[in-house]
C-alpha cells in the first residue's frame, strides 16, 4: 500500500507532523513501513509558461521555445513531443543541480542557445506520467510565474509503503490509513461533505432496473453516467495513479481506480449499450452455489462481486452511457467460491474482497459519493440522479468486556477514558454500563478480523505502544545455568556417543607425547616444555591425537586385532601453546572382525567406508583433494569441507609409516571439534512417490576429477535429482587415454510420480551441460 502525506492531507491534518514520525507511528501500531522516500524538489525549479514555440532551424525532433518564468524570458530549447504553446511548465534555471545529479548550464544545441530546461516528472524524482515533459495544472495550487516548485505540497512531499497485513483490509485505502493516524496522534478526520446532486438531472430509473434473491451475502449501488467527450485528468490525478502503478487506460476506469484507492470500495463499470434490450437495463443478482453473488442482465453473466468482471459489457473507448456498480462482499464467501471453483476466473477485486486476502469497504454510500463529487468536476459528463442498490441485512458483532478485563490482559492498567478514545477513533460503537462497569461494544462492519475480547485487546495495545507498555520479568526458582562451556560438553558428549554408536570405540590418551615420534610424522615441537615429563616418551604437549590414534592402532593389531576403529577427543596444544580441542578416527585392517556372518576374511577397509563411518558421527560433509600431509598416501587424502569450513582432514597413512609401525592398511582423520557446530537436527519432508533410477557409462580423459563432473551437474540446480555417484570405471586399450565412468542418478519429485518422459528431459539437460562445460560424452 503506497501513500503519501499530501494525499493523506485531505482526511486528517498532518501539517505540523515530519514525515519521519509518520513513519515510526505507522510502525509502531501495526502497520510496517516497507520504504521512505522524500521528494525535494530544488528551489530553482520554477513555474513558466510557454509563450511560443518554433521548429529548430537544424534539428526535425527540437523545438524552440520562449518561455516566462516571471522575471524574464528565456529561451529553451526543448525536445519533448508535447510541448506547446500556451502551457504552463517545470523550468529548471541555469545553475540547477537536478534530483538526477545533472547540472543545468546554458548551452548550445545544434547552434541555437538554451538558457534552462523544460522538465518531466521523472527528470524532476516524481514517478513517471508520460513520454513528454510535465504540464502544470490548478491541481496542485494556484500557479504563478516563477514560484518554486518546493513550495507546493504536492512537490514537497513524503512517499511512504506500508506493508498491510492479511487482517486489515480497512487499511488498504488512504481513507483507512488516515483512520489509524488519527487514533495515534489523537487528531480528528476531516468531514467529507455528501454529494450534493445538481437539480433537472434524468433519473437512473429510466435506465436501470434491479432485481434480486433473498439472502445475498453482498451489497450492491449502481448509478450512471454519460460521456459526452474525452474526459482530461489533472496532474495530481496523473501522479497519484502513477504512484499506486495504476494500468488503467480509459480515463473513466482510471477515476474508478482512484476512488477505490482513496476509500476502499469497489468499483465497476458497464457498458449500457452492451447490454441495452430496450429503453432499461435489467440486472439480475442472484446467490451463486457457494453463497457468491453473480450479476447477469439478459441471461448474460456480467460479473461475480469481489472476483472478476466478464469482458461481455466492460466500456471502451466508445462507450458512452455507463452504468457503474459498487459492491462489497463477505470476505469469508468470496474466500470460499474461488477455493471450491478453481476454474473460476478472478481479476484485481479479489485481492481486496476476499478474507484470504482483506476484504473490501462495505459502507458504499461513502465510496460513491467521494466518486461522483469528482465525477461532477468533469465537464464532459453528464451525470444521472439517485441510485439503486440493495445491502446485506446483517447485524453488528457484540462484545462485552470490562476495564479489567483488558488491564489483565495488557498486563498494566488502562483506564477507561483510553479504552473509550481509542475504540471510537477506530470507528467502534461504544455504550458504557455505569454500574457493571462493562463495555458494550459493536464492531464497525470494515473491521473483518475483530471477532473476540481479545482481539479488541490488540487493538488497544497497538495504539497504546508495545513499548510504552512496562515489561516484567519471567521468574526462576534458580538462575540458569546453561553456558557456552556446558552446550560446549553437551556437544562433545552427543559426538561420542554418535562416534561409539557408528561403530568406533573410544581411546583415552595423556595430553603428553612422544617428541620423537612426533617429529617423524613432521609437527613441530610445542615452545612451552614440560619441565618434569612423566617418562622420556611423554616429555611433550601433543599438537595432534594422530600419532596417539595409531600407537593405540599398532597395540590392538599386535594382540591380534584383525579390525581396529578407534576415536579420540580431547586437547591439543599449537605450536605456541595455545589450546584446542579436537576429535580423531582411526580405522585399520579389516571392515569387521571375521564372523560367520562376514566369513572368515572380510574385505579390508577402504576410503569410502572409513569416510561413511566419520560421516555417521558428524554428519555430512564434502571433501576437497589434498597431497600436503606427509604421513598420508597423497594418493588418498583430501581436507574436510563442512559448511563452507575447512574443519580437518582424511586419508590413508602412508605406506612407509604403515610398514614402520607394523600396520595394515589404515586410515586416519583428524577434526577440529571447535569448527563444527551443534545445530539442531532439521527435518525434511521426504517424498511418498517412487524414485527412478538412471546410470550413464561417461567418456572421461584420465586426470579429470570426478568433482568437476559433480559441480557441472549440481550448477544445474535440478531439484528432482535427489542423488548421483560414480559406481564404476572400466579402462581398455579402446579407449586409450580415456576411461568409462559409470554414474548412478537418482531422481524424486516431492509432488507426483515423475514421467520417462521428465526424466529423460533431465538427463539430456545433464549430457548437454558435460557435453558444452567439459566435453564429456556418452560411451
Amino acid at each position: 500500500m503506497i501513500i503519501s502525506k499530501h494525499w493523506l492531507n485531505e482526511y486528517i491534518d498532518l501539517s505540523a507532523i515530519s514525515g519521519e514520525e509518520i513513519s515510526k507511528t505507522l510502525n509502531s501500531i501495526g502497520l510496517e513501513v516497507d520504504s521512505y522516500k522524500e521528494i525535494k524538489i530544488p528551489k530553482t525549479i520554477v513555474i513558466g509558461y510557454v509563450k511560443s514555440k518554433q521548429k529548430h532551424p537544424d534539428a526535425d525532433k527540437l523545438n524552440v521555445c520562449d518561455v516566462d518564468v516571471g522575471s524574464e524570458t528565456l529561451q529553451i530549447v526543448c525536445g519533448a513531443k508535447n510541448v506547446e504553446s500556451g502551457q504552463f511548465v517545470a523550468v529548471a534555471l541555469v545553475g540547477t543541480t537536478m534530483p538526477n545529479g545533472l547540472e543545468i548550464k546554458k548551452a548550445k544545441l545544434r547552434g541555437v542557445e538554451s538558457c534552462g530546461m523544460i522538465c518531466s516528472s521523472t527528470e524532476l524524482g516524481l514517478v513517471k506520467i508520460n513520454d513528454g515533459i510535465m504540464v502544470l495544472d490548478d491541481s496542485i495550487g494556484e500557479l504563478k510565474l516563477g514560484k518554486s516548485l518546493s513550495e507546493f505540497e504536492a512537490f514537497n512531499d513524503v512517499i511512504i509503503e506500508v506493508d498491510v497485513t492479511a487482517n486489515r483490509g480497512d487499511c488498504q485505502s488512504i481513507n483507512g490509513i488516515a483512520r489509524d493516524l488519527c487514533v495515534a496522534f489523537d487528531l480528528n478526520l476531516k468531514e467529507n461533505s455528501r454529494y450534493d446532486e445538481p437539480e433537472n438531472l434524468p433519473g437512473i430509473g429510466r435506465i436501470v432496473a434491479l432485481k434480486t434473491d433473498e439472502g445475498l451475502k453482498s451489497s450492491f449501488l449502481y448509478k450512471a453516467v454519460e460521456l459526452k467527450g474525452q474526459m482530461s485528468e489533472n496532474l495530481l490525478t496523473k501522479l497519484r495513479l502513477a504512484l499506486i502503478e495504476c494500468e488503467k487506460t480509459s480515463p473513466l476506469e482510471r477515476v474508478l481506480e482512484y476512488a477505490t484507492y482513496s476509500t476502499g470500495v469497489l468499483f465497476r463499470a458497464y457498458d449500457f449499450a452492451k447490454l441495452q434490450s430496450d429503453e432499461r437495463v435489467s440486472f439480475e443478482i442472484k446467490k451463486g452455489e457457494f453463497s457468491q453473488s453473480i450479476v447477469s442482465s439478459n441471461g448474460k453473466i456480467l460479473s461475480v462481486a469481489g472476483i472478476y468482471q466478464d469482458d461481455v459489457a466492460k466500456i471502451d473507448d466508445s462507450s458512452k452511457l455507463v452504468i457503474i456498480e459498487a459492491n462489497y462482499s463477505e470476505p469469508d464467501v468470496v474466500a470460499e467460491s474461488v477455493a471450491l471453483d478453481k476454474n473460476m476466473p478472478r481479476d484485481e477485486h479479489l485481492y481486496r474482497a476476499s478474507r484470504a486476502s482483506r476484504g473490501s469497504e462495505p459502507t458504499l454510500s461513502y465510496g460513491m459519493d467521494y466518486l461522483f463529487k469528482r465525477l461532477c468536476t468533469f465537464k464532459e459528463l453528464r451525470l444521472y440522479a439517485g441510485a439503486s442498490g440493495t445491502a446485506i441485512k446483517k447485524e453488528q458483532t457484540m462484545l462485552s468486556f470490562s476495564t479489567a478485563d483488558i488491564s489483565r490482559m495488557v498486563g498494566q492498567e488502562i483506564t477507561r477514558a483510553e479504552i473509550l478514545r481509542i475504540l471510537k477513533k477506530l470507528g467502534f460503537e461504544i455504550n458504557f454500563n455505569q454500574e457493571s462497569e462493562t463495555f458494550n461494544v459493536k464492531v464497525p462492519f470494515f473491521r473483518h478480523d475483530i471477532l473476540n475480547t481479545h482481539d479488541v485487546c490488540e487493538e488497544i495495545v497497538r495504539i497504546v505502544g508495545i513499548d510504552n507498555i512496562a515489561s516484567k520479568p519471567l521468574k526462576f526458582s534458580e538462575e540458569n545455568r546453561i553456558n557456552d562451556t556446558y552446550k560446549s560438553y553437551k556437544f562433545a558428549l552427543n559426538l561420542r556417543r554418535r562416534a561409539a554408536g557408528a561403530g568406533f570405540f573410544e581411546s583415552v590418551h595423556y595430553v603428553f607425547d612422544n617428541s620423537q615420534e612426533l617429529l617423524d610424522l613432521g609437527f613441530v615441537p610445542c615452545k612451552t616444555q614440560i619441565l618434569n615429563p612423566i617418562n622420556a616418551e611423554l616429555n611433550m604437549l601433543r599438537p595432534t591425537l594422530a600419532n596417539h590414534l595409531l600407537s593405540s592402532c599398532e597395540k590392538n593389531i599386535k594382540n591380534s586385532k584383525k579390525s581396529v576403529k578407534l576415536f579420540e577427543y580431547g586437547e591439543v596444544f599449537s605450536e605456541n601453546g595455545k589450546q584446542s580441542h579436537r576429535i580423531g578416527f582411526v580405522m585399520s585392517g579389516l571392515k569387521s572382525e571375521p564372523t560367520l556372518l562376514s566369513g572368515a576374511k572380510p574385505e579390508d577397509v577402504d576410503f569410502i567406508s572409513f569416510v561413511s563411518a566419520v560421516q555417521n558421527a558428524i554428519g555430512e560433509f564434502s571433501l576437497k583433494p589434498s597431497d600436503e600431509i606427509s604421513y598420508l598416501s597423497p594418493f588418498e587424502q583430501a581436507r574436510i569441507i563442512k559448511d563452507g569450513i575447512d574443519v580437518g582432514y582424511v586419508g590413508r597413512v602412508h605406506i612407509s609409516f604403515e610398514n614402520a609401525r607394523d600396520l595394515p592398511k589404515t586410515y586416519l582423520c583428524e577434526i577440529n571439534f571447535d569448527s563444527l557446530k551443534d545445530e539442531c537436527i532439521k527435518a525434511k519432508p521426504y517424498s511418498k512417490f517412487p524414485s527412478i533410477l538412471r546410470d550413464l557409462s561417461l567418456i572421461v580423459p584420465d586426470g579429470l576429477c570426478f568433482a568437476k563432473i559433480s559441480e557441472c551437474i549440481k550448477s544445474l540446480n535440478i531439484t528432482q535429482l535427489k542423488e548421483f555417484a560414480p559406481v564404476d570405471i572400466y579402462r581398455s586399450a579402446d579407449l586409450g587415454s580415456n576411461a568409462s565412468v559409470g554414474v548412478k542418478f537418482v531422481f524424486q519429485d516431492i509432488e507426483k510420480t515423475l514421467e520417462d518422459s521428465e526424466v529423460a528431459a533431465f538427463m539430456d539437460k545433464i549430457l548437454d551441460a558435460l557435453k558444452r562445460d567439459l566435453n564429456i560424452g556418452l560411451r
